[in-house]
């Protein structure tokens, strides 16, 4: 990565920027997420490692930046973090701890470190709607300020606004009792849309 960004090397890779690789980004992470639930594992391997390049190369491309940083710099920040996050492993009190307990720490700890003052701070708004729902709906769940379920929103169904209103209602509903039931919606809907698209294809061919 290093010589494909460095002068001389390809023009394409030196023409980028951290803006312009987003739209990379997600899509090899979305790629990941299909070859993981597919079970197929060398498509899994492979974007892993398309996953590492878009890590790779926005470390690269910060080098060059006024507040330069590196790809070392990347993974010393991670290993501290973890450290920071894991202190039942690496700083040991002889206290049992479940599951539940370690991510509620992880949540007090990140809470105090970037000093929130809400829970839905650090929510990215470029999730889609299904996931950053989801992802709402969990963190609110926990600290116990989630409105009551099927609360109404005041759309009435008579209007396209107020239809629009009405099935954000219902699908929110779902994704409450998919976060109640341990469901990940947005899981749940990436596999019956293949499900689907499965059966549209025997249709299409006859089969």
């Amino acid at each position: 990565m290093d010589r494909l960004y460095s002068p001389g090397g390809c023009p394409w890779d030196r023409r980028q920027t951290h803006e312009s690789l987003v739209p990379y980004l997600l899509e090899e992470a979305h790629e990941l997420a299909e070859a993981i639930e597919s079970g197929d594992r060398e498509h899994m391997r492979e974007e892993l490692g398309d996953v590492l390049l878009q890590v790779l190369f926005h470390s690269r491309v910060a080098q060059e930046e006024d507040e330069p940083f590196s790809v070392g710099d990347v993974a010393r920040d991670l290993a501290d973090k973890l450290v920071r996050r894991h202190p039942h492993v690496f700083v040991p009190d002889g206290t049992e701890r479940t599951a539940d307990d370690v991510v509620a720490g992880w949540e007090d700890i990140k809470r105090t470190e970037k000093q929130r003052t809400s829970v839905l701070e650090g929510i990215p708004l470029a999730q889609g709607a299904l996931a950053r729902a989801q992802k709402v709906v969990s963190r609110a769940t926990k600290a116990g300020v989630i409105p009551p379920a099927g609360e109404a929103t005041g759309g009435t169904g008579t209007t396209p606004a107020g239809a629009a209103e009405r099935y954000g209602a219902e699908l929110l509903d779902v994704v409450r009792r998919a976060q109640a039931d341990g469901v990940d919606a947005e899981q749940a809907m990436r596999a019956a849309s293949r499900a689907l698209e499965g059966r549209i294809r025997e249709a299409e061919t006859g089969a």
